[in-house]
């Protein structure tokens, strides 16, 4: 097995909670993840409450070796991500000089910047915005906390930034197959491939087919080439012989 570089994602909002926000960054944080070698092993989602981002922080900061948190970082009153960041921290948070900056020559009316608007600057201390010509209001880097935004199209553009920081591992190498069967049919069979095949993770995942059958799509995951093609020929193999039910 090669290095393995983990992660946990934290959304913060009561919106999410409620259901009058879809979310909308989860899938796309996993799959960049792992296309750039990253394991997103935790997902969390949490209201806008200060003590639950705190234990939330700290609880996937200390298990892997990054967290990504989106949400919470605008101008009012229940973005509270980067107080509660510094708190888990236990850091001070105050105004960032380059990007009050920055928003002065964005804010050039008379009440413009105001001290909502103004909130936005605010980042912990020693932390590093995560901010671009398109991107007015930073998020931040702490230690191994990425803080980004819950807008989708400023996480992505702020993903884009931070990735080529980040440290990599081995990427994960998969292959598919469809079963033409239940998931029930190859239960007993596929996990003895997957107990002969340590190497591998193996899943079996229920669909409906174009006909409206169910059907399983078999997945066999792996970090090495030799493994992965070895559990799948087994796969496919089993798959070849398997005595349906009439």
């Amino acid at each position: 097995m090669g290095d393995i570089v983990t992660a946990g994602v934290l959304v913060i909002g009561d919106e999410i909670l409620s259901g009058r926000t879809k979310d909308k960054n989860i899938g796309f944080i996993a799959e960049y993840l792992t296309n750039i070698g990253i394991d997103l092993k935790e997902v969390r989602i949490v209201a806008d409450d200060e003590a639950d981002i705190v234990a939330a922080v700290n609880a996937l900061r200390a298990r892997y070796t990054y967290v990504f948190t989106t949400g919470g970082i605008g101008p009012t009153h229940d973005d509270i991500t980067a107080d509660s960041v510094a708190k888990a921290l236990d850091v001070s948070i105050d105004y960032h000089p380059e990007v009050v900056a920055r928003f002065k020559e964005r804010y050039q009316k008379p009440g413009e910047l105001n001290e909502a608007r103004l909130r936005m600057a605010r980042i912990p201390q020693g932390a590093e915005p995560i901010q671009s010509a398109t991107i007015l209001a930073p998020g931040f880097r702490i230690g191994n906390v990425i803080v980004m935004a819950g807008v989708p199209s400023i996480m992505q553009a702020m993903m884009d930034i931070v990735a080529p920081t980040l440290r990599v591992g081995d990427r994960m190498l998969s292959e598919s197959v469809r079963g033409n069967c239940r998931e029930g049919d190859i239960g007993t069979p596929l996990r003895e491939i997957a107990n002969a095949h340590p190497d591998t993770a193996i899943g079996s995942y229920p669909f409906l087919d174009e006909n409206g059958t169910p059907n399983t799509s078999i997945v066999v995951r792996s970090r090495d080439q030799a493994s992965l093609t070895t559990a799948m020929d087994a796969v496919k193999a089993m798959l070849a012989t398997l005595k349906l039910p009439q």
